[in-house]
């Protein structure tokens, strides 16, 4: 049977539907790339501040795209913007630190989101681990591990972190940090959601 014949036959028994209402209209990449923006946008995320040294001293960026992997080995993932200056200084470090951020700690976020400013010129904010890297004080969840692997994307790069060493605090009253429509929040009681009922 012809290629001809199959796509006949298949057309028989699967007639192509008109489109309706229920079907948007084909998009440019322009408008792709623009609904993606106004979808993330709206799109809670945890925030997190990355450090490292690779030998020249001390760089970091905040970050909301940090997300787990697996638990064999401990491996996250994080993307690093094209945008950021400490971006080639942490993929040139041997270890970086990821910090997970508490509300407490809105300043920090916002000074590492910040371009053209010395984010380590306050000594009384951070400290270097027996390793070597600088981490934040007073963080209840940091973890450093090294890059183990790379996707290089548009000049953004995708990189899975195995994690080597951990801390996480056991204060029960810890409130995340949560960025969204551009602006910041933060996670409590009030703002749980009651399951539906099955």
């Amino acid at each position: 049977m012809t290629n001809v014949a199959i796509e006949n036959q298949a057309s028989s028994r699967f007639p192509r539907q008109e489109r309706g209402s229920d079907f948007p209209p084909a998009t440019s990449l322009a408008s792709v790339a623009d609904n993606l923006k106004k979808s993330f946008r709206t799109h809670p995320a945890g925030v997190a501040v990355i450090t490292a040294d690779p030998g020249d001293g001390p760089v970091g960026l905040t970050a909301t795209s940090v997300s787990s992997v697996c638990m064999d080995p401990p491996t996250i993932a994080l993307s690093l913007s094209a945008f950021s200056s400490s971006t080639p200084g942490i993929r040139a470090a041997d270890h970086v630190v990821v910090h997970l951020l508490s509300k407490d700690q809105l300043d920090i976020a916002q000074l590492f989101a910040t371009s053209g400013v010395n984010r380590f010129a306050d000594t009384s904010k951070w400290d270097r681990l027996p390793t070597g890297e600088p981490y934040l004080l007073n963080t209840q969840v940091w973890m450093r591990g090294k890059i183990t692997g790379t996707i290089e994307i548009n000049g953004s790069t995708l990189a899975a972190i195995e994690i080597v060493e951990s801390h996480c605090s056991d204060n029960q009253e810890r409130v995340p940090l949560v960025y969204c429509n551009r602006s910041w929040h933060q996670l409590s009681e009030t703002s749980t959601v009651k399951e539906a009922e099955k």
